[in-house]
């Protein structure tokens, strides 16, 4: 069905930016109206979410030309479950951003850049044509190249020529790939190519193309061996920056590797074991990373490594189950790992330092706070009933009737080194007494002190997502049949491709 409210999550984001530009150095400004924007977004968000649960995937033919020449928005349950999360995160950075993000990056132009951002993840999410995604893609490596420069310490500049190199590398591969797939296909619409690339006879040529795709959305989605750039640039800008890129930019790449493996490469048993191999290797990779870090945001980026492995492991597995599992741990996943990024950079406000072993005392302060980030930190554990421990229960079921008994045992591993690390944290932050901190070099905005004021300000975004991820798990059963509907989706792709391409039919 068409609609062309569908790219109106891109336009309000794409419109927010714009205005704020009018008000280059009135922060007051900046602050308001990106909160204004990011409310705005929610409510487009759930709309389009209601539209598409209601059974109708939505599209729209730009400029009038028709699929699949044209380039085509299409909205289906997938997508719009990614644009009401990503509004979700955005409001929360938005709020956060009010007070945790200095003046002196607000006035360079922080706050655009950031729905610049959320515009570009937006488009990726709602695209049907694939050199449209790419074009997203860079639209969020600019902005998020101008948010992990913004500021020029050293330990940012550092960071980002890591994180702009491994890329622009990326995006050479996925480009690559594009290329291949519009020299086989003549086709640029993922419906069509759905359809094109299943009839080539040449099926060693699709499986070296569809390599092209996994290299270039495995950078971006940090899986092993291309995930270093991830730990050494995450924990170098503010946290609010850290925490949209850990929630929603290694996601997008996840999201890419679903869209194009269900859709256009239907993954045989090659493809199949080579993403489990991947997955096995990213969940090791990103444990034995996690155990031996000792500052709060270094620790949390090897565990966004280890976790994305567990969404691989399952679009390897290929099965309802296994992408049920999946997605609903993409969902969570979206949510904590937001929320864990601002929880740092909330103790880094109270506390001046981010070193575990200079922290302590927050539980004796704070019972309530630390009663908040508890939720989310046992969630992000997979403590039951909390919204980590549902999926796994799919993954796990999903490989013993698949007899992937190494991809269990790595989740098993992965699921008890967070949470020892994070029982470590607990200990280190929260139980025991405060030391005395001295000589702590800032690496995100100086430590000052806070009025009750702006401490809300900055707990207020984390209390709202750790409701949406209280909410993920004791509603697990309408967060299941989100994922089943999707999963459904993935392996019977017919209703999408007619919704594209059979729509000029229907008019």
């Amino acid at each position: 069905m068409i609609d062309n409210t569908i790219v109106f999550p891109v336009i309000v984001h794409l419109f927010t930016a714009i205005l704020l530009l009018f008000f280059w150095r009135k922060t007051l400004a900046h602050r308001i109206i990106s909160i204004t924007g990011s409310t705005i977004g929610i409510a487009i968000a759930i709309n389009l979410f209601a539209k598409v649960w209601g059974g109708d995937i939505l599209t729209m033919e730009a400029a009038g030309w028709k699929s699949p020449f044209g380039i085509t928005f299409v909205a289906d349950v997938f997508s719009s479950t990614m644009v009401l999360l990503t509004s979700f995160s955005g409001l929360a950075v938005s709020v956060f951003s009010a007070i945790g993000i200095a003046r002196g990056r607000i006035i360079y132009g922080y706050f655009p850049m950031l729905h610049f951002l959320l515009m570009g993840l937006n488009g990726a999410f709602l695209t049907g044509d694939i050199f449209n995604l790419y074009v997203y893609f860079e639209v969020i490596i600019i902005a998020s190249f101008v948010l992990i420069t913004l500021g020029g310490r050293k330990a940012q500049i550092e960071g980002s020529v890591k994180y702009m190199a491994m890329n622009i590398l990326a995006s050479t591969f996925f480009l690559t790939g594009i290329g291949i797939l519009y020299g086989i296909t003549g086709s640029l619409n993922m419906a069509d190519l759905s359809l094109k690339v299943a009839a080539l006879e040449n099926r060693t040529l699709v499986d070296l193309t569809a390599i092209f795709f996994i290299i270039g959305f495995g950078i971006k989605s940090a899986v092993f061996p291309l995930y270093f750039w991830l730990p050494s640039s995450y924990h170098t800008p503010p946290s609010a920056v850290a925490a949209v890129f850990a929630g929603l930019l290694t996601k997008v790449g996840i999201y890419a590797l679903f869209r194009m493996f269900t859709l256009i490469f239907v993954p045989d048993e090659f493809t199949r074991t080579l993403l489990i191999v991947i997955a096995v290797l990213t969940i090791l990779t990103g444990t034995f990373g996690a155990v031996i870090k000792n500052n709060i945001r270094r620790m949390f980026s090897y565990l966004i490594v280890c976790h994305i492995g567990f969404m691989v492991g399952g679009l390897g597995m290929y099965s309802e189950v296994a992408l049920t599992g999946a997605l609903f741990y993409l969902f969570h996943d979206i949510m904590v790992k937001t929320n864990i990024f601002l929880i740092a950079g909330l103790i880094r406000k109270l506390r001046g330092t981010m070193n575990m072993d200079k922290l302590g005392g927050l539980y004796a302060e704070y019972p309530l706070l630390s009663f908040v980030i508890a939720i989310v930190l046992f969630s992000l554990v997979g403590i039951p009933p909390l919204s980590g421990f549902w999926p796994k229960i799919y993954l796990f079921e999903a490989g013993l009737m698949d007899n992937q008994y190494v991809l269990i045992a790595a989740i098993i591993i992965g699921s008890f080194a967070t949470l020892y690390v994070i029982s470590m944290m607990w200990a280190k932050v929260f139980w025991k007494d405060q030391p005395t901190v001295e000589g702590e070099e800032a690496l995100t905005d100086d430590f000052r002190p806070l009025s009750k004021f702006k401490k809300s300000l900055l707990v207020g975004p984390i209390v709202f997502l750790a409701a949406i991820t209280l909410y993920i798990g004791l509603a697990a059963e309408n967060v299941t049949q989100v994922a089943k509907h999707i999963a459904g989706e993935m392996k019977d792709t017919t209703p999408y491709i007619e919704a594209v391409l059979g729509t000029n039919e229907t008019q």
